[in-house]
């Protein structure tokens, strides 16, 4: 195979049946799609990437003439919700997402989602057309520099020059996107690439060396008997244990394995905007989410813990405003996560582990069952009850507007944690996460670092797509929805039963909360009520059969069981109290005992609470 060899390792290939075939670019990279798994396709065509479209178009003819399911290509009305449905479905499944966009503006429109993946560890596999390889750098047609563009804010960016490496390199970019710390991977391909005709080997890889070798050590490095006993010696000093998990932990696939640690050692768990999910909700060791808008009683819980067991968690802004204060009860810190860049640098940590999450936690929880550990944390249990019972999340409830977080109470009465919810970003985020339950990991989908807004709606479809008959909710701000609303018409383009709810406060939510504390009122282009957008108009043009206002607190139970129960796709417009706000707060640079904790939630140190000032908005 002459060079070949150079540049390729090629374990089993004779074992493919389609080795030794001569086929384009473009049908080697649909037939890598096939072999990887991928069942679904969200792109925008154009010109660079038509030899691939095409491709996915004759071998959909083929699959269903044979009676199969094929590799539907699902189309958005911009690229950007293209990456995001990806996102969302990859979220949802654990599996790579796969987006298809053609080169310039294609290309562009999917930073956002790229970087979004990357903040949030999502895997993705981008694959993007390109110019001519001889037009590249002459500001051709449509031309844009995405590896220096993507470069910055993907996992690894590919630009296939040699079109013998293309197979090997679409391969490697799934291995490299859900391996080691997920996230998303480009592939930038020129137009003569995909047209390009050379045998296809069926298993080539390139051979990235170091990448694998991080890899193996990785997944070598188990935790032995001596790290074990130091672990279980720091907890058996604790009387006040509490594990921290973050998204880590649903991105490694870990949660049972957390569920049955925390189970067997008795250990309440708070997790972060990220992580939930990853410890059933309505389990009483579960205190819910913590940080700037964690919930009082999982904060103050941090607050008084004297053991901390950080778990796929990274001590982010959101959680640790000020790491030296985070935690300040702990005589002891331990972290466990899979990227060694997370371990202190936040926050110093005394016991430390670099490896693959769910094998930490299954030879932690091996070894305090062949010790014969137990403790009883009783007192700290019936502490922790005290606390989430006498800082219970709260609002009005006799308020004559309808209020945001009862409408969210109505849908949770009625799915019992089981249903996938999608947020935008802003206020209602937030109520979302505190207010809805969740039985499992993947059901809570939301742009957590990032904070995009318009993340929402895109993610839900990718979601019902990675799972056809669960059912999907969109939770909405009116501000967030406007920015892909054009993909309610993809919902219905393909019949899919996803819910909408718009918690429409007539502006950006979160900024004119903080604009109305800090900055006496003056909603500078945050208020939305003189827009004439009629949101179920919107909804009713893009065909859906259920577009509803709900505008009378007396309507909610019967209006939210409707919406629920119905059939198709179904949407949703709630008229909630513009001054509905998020609580508790803790303002960036603060710690939790400078909790704001609102009208309606007790604080336990009301002299601490000092509101944040104004530049220290988000």
């Amino acid at each position: 195979m002459g060079a070949l060899d150079e540049h390729f390792e090629i374990p089993g290939a004779e074992t493919h049946p389609l080795a030794g075939v001569t086929m384009t670019g473009a049908e080697m990279i649909v037939q890598v799609l096939v072999d990887e798994g991928v069942d679904t396709i969200f792109g925008y065509s154009g010109g660079a990437i038509l030899p691939t479209y095409d491709a996915v178009f004759v071998h959909n003819q083929r699959e269903q003439e044979a009676g199969r399911h094929g590799m539907p290509l699902i189309v958005p009305a911009n690229e950007q919700g293209a990456g995001f449905m990806a996102a969302g479905y990859a979220r949802a499944s654990g599996s790579v997402g796969v987006a298809m966009v053609t080169s310039g503006p294609g290309a562009t429109n999917m930073v956002t989602p790229i970087r979004d993946c990357m903040a949030d560890s999502v895997p993705i596999v981008m694959i993007c057309g390109q110019v001519p390889s001889g037009a590249i750098g002459s500001d051709a047609f449509q031309e844009a520099p995405v590896t220096a563009i993507m470069g910055s804010v993907a996992k690894h960016v590919f630009l296939v020059t040699d079109p013998s490496r293309l197979e090997a390199t679409v391969r490697s970019a799934f291995e490299i996107a859900r391996t080691g710390r997920p996230g998303p991977v480009v592939v930038d391909i020129p137009k003569d690439v995909q047209n390009w005709k050379g045998t296809f080997h069926g298993a080539s890889r390139l051979p990235i060396p170091g990448y694998r070798q991080r890899l193996a050590r990785l997944h070598s490095a188990n935790l032995d008997t001596p790290a074990c006993d130091d672990f279980f010696r720091m907890l058996s000093e604790s009387h006040r244990p509490l594990v921290y998990a973050g998204g880590g932990v649903i991105n490694a696939g870990a949660a049972q394995a957390l569920r049955e640690f925390v189970a067997t050692f008795e250990i309440p768990v708070v997790t972060t905007l990220m992580g939930i999910g990853a410890c059933d909700t309505t389990d009483r060791l579960s205190m819910r989410m913590l940080g700037m808008h964690g919930a009082a009683f999982a904060n103050y819980a941090v607050e008084d813990c004297d053991l901390l067991i950080a778990v796929g968690a990274r001590f982010d802004d959101r959680v640790a405003g000020v790491p030296a204060k985070f935690a300040r009860s702990a005589k002891h810190i331990i972290h466990l996560d899979i990227d060694a860049s997370e371990i202190n640098k936040v926050k110093r940590v005394h016991f430390g582990h670099i490896g693959v999450l769910s094998d930490a936690l299954v030879a932690l929880l091996e070894h305090g069952r062949s010790t014969g550990f137990r403790r009883d944390w009783g007192n700290w249990h019936r502490y922790c009850d005290e606390l989430r019972q006498t800082y219970a999340m709260n609002y009005d409830r006799g308020s004559e507007l309808i209020q945001p977080y009862y409408v969210i109470e109505e849908i949770n009465r009625l799915t019992k944690g089981e249903a996938i919810i999608s947020t935008g970003v802003g206020q209602h985020q937030m109520w979302a996460a505190q207010y809805f339950d969740f039985v499992g990991p993947r059901q809570w989908l939301t742009s957590g670092s990032m904070g995009t807004m318009g993340f929402g709606l895109p993610a839900a479809i990718g979601a019902q797509f990675a799972h056809p008959d669960r059912l999907v909710i969109d939770i909405d701000g009116d501000a967030s929805i406007r920015m892909n609303l054009g993909e309610l018409e993809t919902v219905t383009t393909y019949d899919l039963p996803v819910k909408v709810v718009v918690l429409n406060n007539f502006g950006d939510g979160m900024v004119k909360q903080w604009q109305k504390l800090f900055h006496k009122g003056r909603l500078s282009a945050s208020d939305k009520s003189l827009h004439k957008k009629d949101f179920v108009k919107a909804a009713q043009a893009d065909g859906f059969p259920f577009a509803v206002r709900l505008d009378r607190k007396a309507d909610v139970p019967r209006v939210v069981e409707e919406f629920v129960r119905f059939k198709g796709p179904a949407f949703l417009e709630v008229i909630i109290d513009p001054d509905a706000g998020v609580y508790p707060m803790v303002g960036p640079g603060q710690s939790y005992d400078q909790m704001i904790t609102g009208d309606w939630i007790p604080t336990r140190n009301p002299s601490d609470v000092v509101p944040p000032d104004s530049s220290q908005m988000f």
